[in-house]
């Protein structure tokens, strides 16, 4: 049976024009079945010639800018937005213009920040931004400045929404701007954070195992507002701190529900192959991440549906199998049409109203 036969209407959601859906369609279906961004994986797998299909496959990448389309994968009913950055590591690629030093200081490679809306225990990407050490120092510019040109790039979709990260977007600058573009905030605090109280005194982080701990209106570094709630349950090495400008139990709230997220890097590197794209281009390489983020989304989509009607919901298979894991591994059931009809109508639900001109 073929698994692919309706990816065509699933695609056509995204692009307005209908020829750049079909070739996208194309593109897109052959990350799928080769489980890789590299376009000569992608050539292999698509009708005709190997050497047509990689050059259609290079026209296409000049012809559409697949990175804004992203935007319509925004769940607006989502409750909250979660950024989180990846490191690509490109131990041999050291000549590329886009490739640095990663944290280590040694290893070649760059990063992605991906954000993203939670979806049935996963992550559906809405939009990206790539940087390295060495695009930061070409540009004049910073991490920072990249983070917060993702911020903005969906800061009229957020609403109330809070950005839900990690510790590592814990710095006294991006709070600063967060507050200043009145975007509310759920980030994991470092352990070692400078917190004050109203009279200039430092506050300790410390807390007993199985105990939470709130601290409302203190300063983070002296100098932005926030409320802080920690969290040490049984079984766990160590404490979960959380700052906020919600209050402190709805924020903690909001970040269990992170942290139950199964990432979706994982499928993308483990299924569909993430850490072999390269491309000498820095452009192309953000275009073929998006298109391969579309074409996740779409085989997550499809597989949870299939996951659905082949599991049970407590059932082990259920909880081990990812949508994708099974629309890309498991064999169709026998009502594979009428479950990627349904996948198919609750995914236009999906699609955000955003113009692409693509």
């Amino acid at each position: 049976m073929n698994k692919f036969i309706h990816l065509s209407r699933f695609v056509r959601y995204l692009f307005d024009r209908t020829d750049m859906a079909d070739k996208a369609t194309r593109v897109v279906e052959g990350i799928l079945k080769a489980r890789s961004p590299r376009l000569s994986d992608i050539a292999r797998e698509m009708s005709g010639s190997e050497a047509a299909s990689y050059k259609q496959i290079q026209r296409f990448l000049k012809q559409v800018d697949p990175r804004e389309i992203l935007l319509r994968l925004f769940q607006s009913e989502a409750p909250f937005v979660i950024g989180d950055p990846t490191e690509m590591p490109r131990p041999h690629a050291k000549a590329t213009e886009y490739v640095g030093t990663l944290s280590d200081g040694q290893t070649s490679g760059y990063w992605l920040m991906f954000l993203a809306t939670p979806y049935q225990g996963r992550a559906i990407p809405c939009h990206f931004v790539s940087y390295s050490s060495r695009t930061i120092n070409a540009e004049g510019t910073s991490r920072n400045q990249y983070h917060f040109e993702a911020f903005e790039k969906i800061k009229s979709l957020l609403g109330d929404k809070p950005l839900v990260l990690d510790r590592e977007f814990s710095y006294l600058e991006l709070l600063e701007n967060l507050v200043l573009e009145e975007i509310n905030f759920v980030i994991r605090l470092k352990e070692t954070a400078y917190l004050y109280d109203h009279e200039g005194q430092r506050v300790s982080l410390s807390i007993n195992k199985g105990e939470t701990r709130i601290l409302n209106k203190v300063f983070y570094k002296g100098q932005v507002f926030v409320n802080v709630i920690g969290l040490w349950q049984e079984g766990f090495a160590k404490p979960i701190w959380i700052m906020t400008n919600l209050k402190a139990e709805d924020a903690l709230a909001v970040y269990r529900q992170r942290m139950k997220i199964e990432e979706c890097f994982r499928d993308m590197k483990n299924l569909l192959g993430l850490e072999k794209l390269m491309n000498k281009c820095r452009d192309h390489m953000e275009k073929m991440v998006a298109l391969l983020l579309i074409a996740y989304v779409i085989g997550l989509w499809l597989g949870e549906t299939l996951r659905t009607a082949m599991f049970p919901e407590h059932s082990l298979k259920h909880k081990l199998y990812s949508g994708l894991f099974v629309f890309l591994k498991l064999r169709p059931p026998p009502n594979f049409i009428q479950c990627s009809l349904f996948a198919l109508a609750s995914f236009s639900s999906l699609i955000f109203n955003v113009r692409s001109f693509v």
